[in-house]
């Protein structure tokens, strides 16, 4: 999902040990001390304006994820200990990782009353695989038997349904892959497979801008673009987790320090990632109610390799060379002031099937060896980086820093393109229509190094913005789909992630910690894996 844009697995030990850290940063008490609640009340949010509009199968930014995050629900969930449960599904049965019996917990209501049954998930998955609907996340159903038939790599799509989707009755369906996927219980969670009602369908342009879910929100009113988007708590919602509140303010700014000024008069009551410049000072500003802790993110630099320019494969040693005169550590420490950590790949340590240096020496500062790379790859096109990030995040910091290593290290001009918001740097990232670098961003929708690799790395995958691919890299990805036990595919994963650095599409910059506060209007606040306030539990004091 990138970044400012989603399925899990059974947690394993060094994930608990992750969530009991992520736990330990933060408070649900503020500095007075837990109050008295209103359960009706309502709390401002501070995010992103979304991308586009919002249709759960082509929002796959973290700005309309957050809406849609608490708008639906799938089939399974996570807890905030990284541990699959079942939401609207009762039981998701396999015993091959390739047949699997989906059975629905009856009596689940959209937020327009209309029943949510085993078809509201199978007609939206086919709509959504469908290669004339264009769906930016169609590539997550790829496995689905018949995908190919509905979605084929050229020409239009013989079938409307995939042969690997059966509904046997109202409360349940089966569904079938083309070959076995470890991990594919746990990726159910990712938004793409929400349930869709028969209203989506008659104008889906006007359901982007206004949805109607399954989940423990519905919307309240239009959305205000760049403004807010208000949601209000569904009383009919069949979740075990209903809201301890009345709902949620969505606020959208174009600038963080004005967010983070908001924070501190308690304008705006939580925020999940404060500006780089109040990291340093944000826990005496704060107190109780400030939190820090580790996340499922990384931020890189990724390429466009559909350019003429950087898709010749002699750039591969360019990307290399770059990647090597940036000083990680030293740009961690001090112009993030901590708030990062200096990548050695790009799965974040911590994560099931981590391991070390998938990165191996082009991670390592050396800026000798950096000019060499760059000279045997024919240099940098036109000789100058220009790399492209959004405003209206926490990036120029970086990007500044990154930029003076390249031109000290490598002696490359590089300068930084500031687009306003992170709609518009999307949109031309989305879109393919950059010629340059550019910020590359993702929070992990499920927690396994898979997520890291082949959603962003597999030919033809939705969030795969460099236009990257390698058919070796593919089957050594699908090799690890395959495999019959957790370590097994881990090991096949962080093989093919390896083998990624030979090309390097995107080159790794820093893990990310949550920097996030609320203010003293609520309490019980705490952030996920995904940097996401767990919205239904925030209460606000009378």
């Amino acid at each position: 999902m990138r970044g400012a844009k989603s399925a899990k697995w059974v947690v394993g030990a060094i994930v608990v040990a992750m969530a009991a850290t992520a736990c330990g940063g933060g408070s649900s008490n503020d500095d007075e001390g837990n109050a008295a609640v209103d359960p009706n009340g309502v709390f401002t949010y501070y995010n992103t304006e979304p991308q586009r509009g919002l249709i759960p199968t082509n929002t796959n930014e973290v700005g309309g994820h957050y809406m849609m995050a608490n708008m639906f629900r799938g089939l399974v969930t996570f807890d905030i200990n990284n541990k699959l449960q079942m939401a609207q599904a009762q039981s998701v049965d396999t015993t091959d990782n390739q047949h699997f019996t989906v059975k629905l917990k009856p009596g689940w209501k959209f937020h327009n009353g209309e029943t949510v049954t085993a078809n509201s998930f199978v007609k939206a998955w086919n709509w959504a695989a469908n290669a004339k609907n264009a769906q930016l996340n169609s590539s997550w159903f790829e496995a689905i038997k018949g995908y190919e038939d509905v979605h084929p790599e050229k020409g239009d799509p013989k079938s409307d349904t995939m042969s690997g989707l059966k509904v046997v009755n109202d409360n349940e369906f089966t569904i079938e892959l083309s070959r076995p996927v470890s991990t594919f219980k746990e990726r159910l969670y990712y938004d793409a497979f929400f349930p869709l009602p028969e209203a989506f369908y008659k104008d889906p342009k006007a359901f982007g801008e206004h949805p109607i879910g399954n989940g423990p929100y519905k919307m309240e009113g239009s959305w205000a673009h760049k403004v807010e988007l208000k949601v209000r708590k569904f009383a009919d919602y069949k979740g075990d987790d209903k809201p301890k509140n009345g709902g949620i303010d969505f606020k959208f700014y174009s600038k963080d320090d004005a967010a983070y000024a908001d924070l501190l008069s308690d304008k705006l009551d939580i925020m999940y990632q404060v500006p780089n410049s109040q990291v340093g000072k944000f826990k005496d500003d704060l107190g109780k109610r400030a939190i820090s802790q580790p996340y499922g993110g990384n931020t890189n630099i990724g390429f466009p390799l559909y350019d003429k320019e950087w898709g010749k494969p002699e750039k591969a040693k360019v990307r290399q060379g770059l990647s090597m005169a940036i000083d990680r550590d030293t740009i961690a420490k001090r112009a993030l002031k901590g708030s990062k950590d200096a990548a050695t790949g790009f799965t974040p340590k911590g994560i099931p099937g981590w391991q070390d240096g998938a990165c191996g020496e082009y991670c390592k500062f050396d800026p000798a060896k950096a000019k060499e790379l760059i000279k045997q790859g024919g240099g940098v096109p036109g000789n100058k980086v220009t790399i492209t990030y959004n405003a209206d995040g926490a990036n120029k910091e970086w990007v500044d820093a990154v930029c003076n290593d390249i031109r000290q290290n490598a002696g490359v001009e590089c300068v930084t393109d500031a687009k306003p918001t992170f709609q518009e740097a999307r949109d031309l990232i989305t879109d393919k229509k950059l010629s340059n670098p550019f910020r590359m961003a993702w929070v992990m929708d499920f927690p396994n190094i898979a997520n890291f690799v082949t959603e962003q790395f597999r030919t033809g995958a939705g969030a795969n913005d460099m236009g990257y691919s390698d058919k070796s890299v593919d089957a050594l990805m699908n090799k690890a789909d395959e495999a019959k036990t957790e370590d097994e595919a881990n090991k096949g994963y962080f093989e093919a992630e390896k083998k990624l650095f030979e090309q390097m599409p995107a080159i790794p910059l820093f893990t990310d910690h949550t920097v996030a506060g609320y203010s003293k209007r609520v309490q019980n606040v705490k952030i996920d894996y995904q940097r996401q306030a767990v919205w239904t539990e925030v209460e606000v004091k009378k």
